[in-house]
């Protein structure tokens, strides 16, 4: 056999066609153990939870957000399945299962990160936990688990971690990994309000009026203690029983206990 043909059957060139089918069906199944697991079982959000609108708010049109956004996830398995299925006879080669899976976890982890982004942070149309007095807290933990965790789990195996190689070396670029999670982890858990803290800092959709703030506030039984020029950001005395989740259902696209990561949402906007 010529090098050629030996090179032609490593197991990444054997491979070479697996990668879409594993990141398609990785993607595919994040949107079904986000839909069955936190529409359906623990029945935390729905896919438009949060959008204002009387007929969205509707449950019958929930749930048929819902079976739509499962309906789509359906075909990006199946588009998965048909790249599988063209490449079945390379899935067969050593090394291309691992790779099949490892694209899957990136896959798996690139949907968390995407609706993290797109669906809470920058659509708002709905958050992990719709009934947290911090959505942020929930939104984070589950950005860094689901997300940032399974994306370098899956890159780290595709690149051939823990497969018997040089051990010291994995455990030098495991280092810098795991500070990374945990200093993502902390994060999430510094946004808790402190104990006996009722102010929260508010960054409004962009075109909320004044008048729609007063709203929000009046119906969260708050006062207004700062605002920025831009009129976006607002410092929000809650008092005892005032619910931060609810000024989400009034325009509201990030709510903190502190003002540095609103701060920072608001000048990446503008």
């Amino acid at each position: 056999m010529s090098t050629d043909a030996a090179h032609s059957h490593s197991p990444a060139r054997a491979a070479a066609g697996l990668p879409w089918a594993g990141y398609l069906l990785g993607f595919a199944l994040g949107g079904f153990f986000d839909g069955i697991l936190l529409h359906q079982v623990l029945q935390w959000h729905h896919l438009l939870s949060a959008v204002e609108s009387s007929a969205v708010r509707d449950i019958r049109v929930q749930i048929l957000a819902d079976g739509l956004f499962h309906a789509a996830m359906y075909v990006v398995a199946a588009c998965g399945l048909w790249l599988l299925w063209r490449s079945r006879r390379r899935f067969a080669e050593p090394g291309a299962d691992r790779l099949m899976f490892a694209n899957a976890l990136i896959g798996f982890g690139v949907w968390h990160l995407l609706d993290g982004i797109l669906s809470h942070w920058i659509l708002g149309i709905h958050r992990i936990r719709m009934d947290s007095a911090n959505p942020l807290l929930w939104d984070l933990l589950w950005f860094v688990v689901f997300g940032v965790a399974v994306v370098a789990a899956g890159w780290r195996l595709r690149s051939g971690g823990g497969t018997g190689g040089d051990q010291t070396g994995g455990g030098r670029r495991a280092a810098p990994v795991a500070l990374t999670l945990a200093v993502l982890i902390a994060g999430p858990i510094a946004a808790l309000p402190p104990p006996g803290g009722t102010t929260v800092m508010v960054l409004f959709k962009p075109g909320t009026t004044a008048p729609d703030v007063f709203a929000a506030v009046a119906a969260v039984d708050g006062r207004t203690v700062w605002q920025d020029p831009s009129g976006q950001l607002w410092a929000i005395d809650l008092g005892e029983r005032g619910s931060p989740t609810a000024l989400y259902r009034h325009g509201a696209l990030l709510v903190s206990n502190t003002l540095l990561p609103t701060g920072c949402l608001d000048w990446f906007r503008t």
